[in-house]
């Protein structure tokens, strides 16, 4: 059979894995040394075997080597020689640090980051942060959970994933893990950015001595106000009348914190009252900056809602809920290939300058996955793509006979 002019002779996760460089997959691994006393399952061969895992949304390590077993005629083309048992992905995700997928992540981030600003041209969004977390249910108590089973009563395990996000990009830059009873506010003193960054989190990461620092920095951080919050009042703004229309109530300037101690935080913030013309909700809202209109910090906080749907997108497209070990090194790794998984895509989107929905893309990549096919036209048109390869069989398909004329 011909292969005919839209066969690329790759399939399309091959055309996805082309974009992650080996050299450095492999300058990882031996900073590392992720591949000492392995002979076989090496770095890419596990970052290949979990991104397929991830991109067929398995939900176990028969489903991935089953799957991988199908296509064998097909696996050479991603740099596999041999087919994996589920004992060796085991041992993999419990034995190779989880690092190494999170500096091929990083990795990656950095090599393709200037190609992936938001098109939606938001000026206030080019140095916006937001940090937030979300949890992640397991199976056993890996990890201390939070809350309790609605089935049987008993304490479940749970992980936490903090994630500073890149507002215009929607991409995460920082990651940490946490069990997911653990307190949040430590988490927010990792937190590194730029001086003139703007970075907006919920009120569950309070911590003084952190909003000082940022003050000292530079950088505008906004939030939302605790009831149990104690602050005395410095200066009561005046709301003129339009901003009374937009929904804001009061402009003051307070100290945030108690005199019961000497050594107690202080903290100078500005707490704005807004109410939503729509909903009606009230809000309290906390920021060091003291020019920004009152409307422009609201604006801020709303944006918060933006790492929202990236948990969900992440949850949603790729199997988080489904985990391929039972220790917590095997939870990260996988966490860490879903990431790598989805910045791939957001890649090749950006690349293909594809208008289709980015769950329709996953959706599309998960199905034709083995498929020889040019990924660039396939996202583009893939009925068409699909059509005219169809054509292209059936014009070089030959019916053998058993009386040649």
């Amino acid at each position: 059979m011909s292969k005919g002019t839209f066969f690329t002779g790759q399939p399309i996760f091959n055309q996805i894995l082309n974009i992650i460089p080996r050299s450095m997959i492999n300058g990882i691994s031996r900073e590392l040394k992720a591949d000492y006393y392995c002979k076989t399952f090496r770095t890419y061969e596990h970052l290949v075997t979990m991104l397929y895992a991830i991109y067929n949304q398995c939900t176990s390590l028969r489903e991935v080597t089953t799957g991988l077993l199908a296509w064998d005629q097909r696996i050479h083309h991603l740099g596999i020689d041999t087919h994996p048992r589920r004992s060796t992905i085991s041992d993999a995700n419990k034995n190779r640090t989880a690092e190494v997928f999170e500096k091929i992540y990083f990795g990656l981030l950095k090599r393709y980051q200037p190609l992936l600003p938001d098109s939606r041209r938001h000026c206030r969004k080019n140095n916006l942060y937001i940090f937030d977390s979300t949890s992640i249910a397991l199976f056993q108590e890996i990890l201390k959970g939070s809350g309790l089973s609605k089935t049987d009563g008993r304490r479940k395990g749970g992980i936490k994933v903090h994630t500073l996000l890149h507002a215009k990009q929607d991409i995460p830059t920082m990651i940490r893990f946490s069990a997911g009873a653990d307190n949040d506010a430590k988490y927010l003193k990792e937190v590194q950015l730029p001086a003139g960054s703007v970075i907006v989190f919920d009120k569950g990461y309070r911590d003084y001595s952190t909003y000082n620092r940022f003050t000292t920095e530079h950088i505008t951080w906004v939030t939302r106000h605790r009831d149990s919050s104690v602050y005395k009042i410095k200066e009561r703004r005046v709301v003129n009348e339009y901003q009374k229309q937009q929904g804001i109530r009061t402009d003051w300037l307070i100290e945030l914190g108690h005199d019961h101690s000497k050594k107690a935080v202080k903290v100078t913030a500005r707490l704005i009252g807004y109410t939503d013309p729509v909903s009606g909700k009230k809000f309290l809202f906390l920021t060091n900056n003291h020019d920004l209109a009152p409307l422009t910090i609201a604006y801020y906080y709303k944006q918060r809602w933006q790492i929202e749907t990236f948990f969900k997108r992440i949850k949603q497209n790729y199997p988080l809920q489904y985990f391929l070990g039972d220790n917590e090194n095997a939870i990260k790794i996988q966490i860490w290939c879903a990431l790598i998984a989805d910045l791939l895509l957001k890649v090749i989107k950006k690349g293909t300058r594809s208008t289709m929905a980015f769950s329709n893309i996953v959706g599309l990549v998960r199905l034709h996955l083995m498929t020889y096919m040019d990924l660039k036209s396939f996202l583009m048109a893939p009925e068409k793509a699909l059509l005219r390869q169809v054509r292209e069989r059936q014009r070089g398909f030959f019916t053998p006979s058993l009386f040649p004329t």
